[in-house]
C-alpha cells in the first residue's frame, strides 16, 4: 500500500492500544438461564461504573443471522444515492425514521463532521404519532432487507430487556424494575457505514464525533474492521476491538442520570482509518417517551449529592437529536 494511502492522524486522534480486558468481558448467558444471575449482575456493576461499556458473549443470537443481517446491510449502503434519498430521514418527520447522508448527522457538531451514512428504523406504526413513532421507510424490491432488519431489532428489544434485568440487580433493585418504565419504548434500530479516510485525518471530519449515547442502553454488532474507540476514566482513548461473537454495550446518559454518576455514560468516537469500508449495527433502548429518570435514593450519599433534576426519557432524547439533525433546527 502506497504511504500516501495511510491514514496519519493527529496525536489527540490516536487511540492507546489496550488488551480487550480493559473493556471487560462479561459472560451473560448465567443471567440469561437464570443459573447465576447475581454473579452477572457483579461483573456488570464492576463494568458499568468503571468502563461504561462492556463485551457480552453468550447472548443467544446467533452468529449467522447477524452475518446475514451485515450482507442485507452492505446491499443498502451500496444502492445509488438518489434511491437511499428517496428515504430520507426528513420525511418521515419527528418519527426520525430513514436514511441519512454522509454529514447529515453530527454528534459533535461545535468540533466534528461525521463521515458516516445511516438508516433507522423502530417499531412499525401505520402512522406519525409523534417523535420517535411513526412508520418505517423501507427500499423498494428489497424484501430480504426489510424482513432481516426489522426481525434484528425485534431480538434486540427482546435482549435489550434482558440485559437491563441484569443492570436492575447489578443496583440491588428488583430484576423487573425498569419494566414499568418501558411499556411502550423508545427503540432504534441503526444501520451505519463509515468510509475510510486516508492521508491526514484531524478532528473537524472522522467517523463520528465523540459523544455519550442519549438514552438508557446501546447493544453495538461490530464487522471486523475496527475503529471503535472509548475513552477510559483516565482520558485516554482505548480501543474497541472487535471480539467475534461479541456484542459491545454501552449504557447511555439516561442510566447515569438514574445511577447519579455511580454508573458512566462514557465518552466514545468511530475512526475509520484501516483502509476498508466499516459497517456496524448498534441498537439503542430507552425508556417510554413520558417515562420520568431521576437519581436513585439508594445512589444519593451525603458523599455523592444529587447531580440531576428529574428528565422525561423522550424530551431529553429529542433535544440530543435536534442538535444532531439539520431539519429538527427551529429557523432563526
Amino acid at each position: 500500500m502506497s504511504k500516501d494511502l495511510v491514514a496519519r492522524l493527529d496525536d489527540k486522534l490516536r487511540a492507546k492500544r489496550e488488551s480487550f480486558d480493559r473493556i471487560p468481558v462479561v459472560d451473560v448467558a448465567p443471567l440469561l438461564d437464570g443459573s447465576g444471575k447475581q454473579a452477572v449482575a457483579r461483573q456488570i456493576r464492576w463494568a458499568l461504573s468503571n468502563a461504561g461499556f462492556m463485551y457480552v458473549k453468550n447472548h443467544g443470537i446467533e452468529a449467522g443471522f447477524v452475518d446475514e443481517v451485515f450482507a442485507v446491510t452492505r446491499r443498502f449502503f451500496d444502492l445509488p444515492m438518489e434511491r437511499k434519498m428517496a428515504l430520507h430521514v426528513s420525511k418521515s418527520d419527528v418519527a426520525l425514521r430513514g436514511y441519512i447522508e454522509p454529514f447529515g448527522e453530527n454528534t459533535d457538531p461545535g468540533k466534528t463532521r461525521d463521515l458516516k451514512e445511516c438508516f433507522d428504523i423502530g417499531p412499525e406504526r401505520a402512522t406519525l404519532e409523534g417523535p420517535f413513532f411513526g412508520p418505517n421507510q423501507w427500499p423498494e424490491g428489497f424484501p430480504d432487507f426489510q424482513r432481516l432488519v426489522y426481525d434484528y431489532h425485534q431480538k434486540m428489544v427482546a435482549l435489550s430487556r434482558q440485559l437491563l434485568r441484569g443492570i436492575a440487580l447489578s443496583l440491588d433493585l428488583p430484576e423487573t424494575h425498569f419494566e414499568p418504565l418501558m411499556k411502550d419504548p423508545i427503540s432504534i434500530q441503526r444501520l451505519l457505514h463509515y468510509p475510510p479516510q486516508n492521508g491526514h485525518v484531524s478532528e473537524d471530519i472522522i467517523g463520528i464525533g465523540a459523544h455519550t449515547d442519549y438514552g438508557n442502553l446501546t447493544i453495538l454488532a461490530q464487522d471486523d474492521v475496527g475503529g471503535l474507540q472509548v475513552m477510559n476514566r483516565d482520558g485516554d482513548w482505548v480501543e474497541g476491538t472487535p471480539i467475534p461473537g461479541h456484542f459491545v454495550i454501552n449504557i447511555g446518559d439516561l442510566i447515569q442520570k438514574l445511577t447519579n454518576d455511580v454508573y458512566l455514560a462514557n465518552m466514545h468516537r468511530v475512526i475509520n482509518t484501516s483502509g476498508r469500508e466499516r459497517y456496524s449495527i448498534p441498537f439503542f433502548i430507552d425508556a417510554d417517551y413520558d417515562a420520568v429518570i431521576a437519581p436513585l435514593p439508594s445512589c444519593v450519599t451525603e458523599a455523592n449529592p444529587q447531580r440531576y433534576q428529574p428528565v422525561t426519557c423522550g424530551a431529553h432524547k429529542f433535544g440530543r437529536f435536534a442538535a444532531s439533525y439539520a431539519h429538527l433546527k427551529q429557523p432563526a
